[in-house]
This record gives structure tokens, sequence and C-alpha cells, in this order.
């Protein structure tokens, strides 16, 4: 553990780059201040250059100097998700037998256990009590997005971890949808325009993916521009 500094992390933030850990991030800030660390986990997705992009964009926006960038490769070798394997189709929002109920291809099996399981071990390490998560729950199919699973996760941080360590895990935005996800990071000035979304592209939003579709959804049922797409959707 690390001798406690006014610059001590007592809080780690998951940072993907996207635009829901980025409004954690900024609730993550918003409580802590400058004694955040952000953690960024590559797993072999098709956008990882450019989330890692967004990942150091946010974490400068918001001067936060403990960082960790690291990788789980292994997921995309052991496949599964159309998110890690170019052979299967990214779909799209509006493709024919598309089922908000069903667990879309974009899962990757067990991939929230995996992230939390290294910030968990990065908070012992930095004496941390704190992990901010931006999953949310409502309009999403993923089983790892759920409340369950996040109670269930602390039950093992509790069992788990040395009986002098107490490690919470903060997911703000849990109960909110996308709408309310886009007001929040408002509220709290995220940068929007660090962030990135689509599934299929490093480029451009492509506009079609899931991911694009419920961030555009969310950023018009809100009234505001999504600095991504206002000048190319």
């Amino acid at each position: 553990m690390r001798h406690n500094t006014p610059t001590t992390p007592r809080a780690i933030a998951l940072l993907s780059g996207g635009l829901d850990s980025c409004v954690a991030t900024a609730e993550a800030v918003a409580s802590h201040g400058i004694q955040v660390a952000a953690l960024h986990v590559s797993y072999g997705q098709r956008t990882a250059r450019r989330e890692r992009a967004a990942f150091d964009a946010i974490a400068d926006h918001f001067g936060i100097v403990e960082r960790l960038a690291t990788d789980i490769g292994y997921l995309a070798k052991m496949g599964g998700s159309s998110l890690t394997d170019e052979q299967l189709p990214i779909p799209e929002d509006d493709s024919p037998g598309t089922d908000a109920t069903q667990v879309p291809t974009t899962y990757v099996p067990f991939r929230n256990a995996n992230l939390l399981s290294i910030a968990v071990s990065w908070a012992e390490v930095l004496g941390a009590t704190e992990i901010y998560c931006g999953a949310h729950a409502p309009g999403s199919a993923y089983p790892d997005t759920q409340p369950p699973f996040f109670a269930a996760f602390q039950t093992l941080i509790d069992v788990a971890t040395p009986e002098m360590v107490d490690i919470r895990l903060q997911t703000p935005l849990l109960h909110l949808d996308k709408t309310g996800i886009v007001r929040r990071g408002v509220d709290l000035g995220a940068p929007f325009g660090l962030t990135w979304s689509c599934y299929a592209d490093e480029s451009t939003p492509c506009g079609h993916c899931h991911s694009c579709h419920l961030r555009q959804t969310g950023f018009d049922a809100a009234g505001v521009d999504d600095p991504l797409t206002t000048s190319t959707l």
C-alpha cells in the first residue's frame, strides 16, 4: 500500500473512452478531485486504438495523473463477440430480428468481471476505497450491466480482500437511460467531444451500429447536440 498524500488516489475510474465511462469519471472527479486514478483496459475490440486515444484525452481534460492502461487480449482470442471477432458482423440497430430483450452479439462474455477484477487489484495497491463504473441497466440486455451483477461483485470484493480493506463499487449511472446520462454529463461538464462510442469505425462514427444509435437517441431526447455527429450525420 502507498503512503497517503494529498494526491493519493481515493477512487479508480474505469475509463473506456466512451460516453458512459466519461460521465462516470466526471462523477468521480466531482467527488474526489485530483484523488482519482484512471484505468483503461483493452480487450482486442475493433476500435481499441480509438478508445485508447479517447481515454488519454479525457484523462488529460480532468487532469488525472495516475493512470494505468493495460490489455486483456485473451478475450479476443477466445472470441464469442462481434466486438472482437471481425468474422462476426456487428448488428445494426435496425437489422431484421433485432430484439432488445436478447443478449446481442456485441456482448463480450464476462468482460465486466474481468475489468472490475483488475480495478480491485489496483485499488488494493493504491489504497483506493472506491471504484467508479459507468454501466447502466435500462435498455441493456447485457447481464453484466444489471444491478444483481454489481451486488454480487460487491460481495465478492468483501470476501476476497483483506479484512482491513474496504472498497466500494460506485455505479452512479446504473439506473439512468442514455438521455439521463447525457443530461448528467451536461451538469458535470463532461467533455463529450473527446469520447468515442462507435463499435465499428475508428475514424467517423458509423451512425448505424447499436451504440451509435443509442448515443444519438440520447442526445436528441436530451435536446443536446453531440459534438461528434452534429456535422457528420
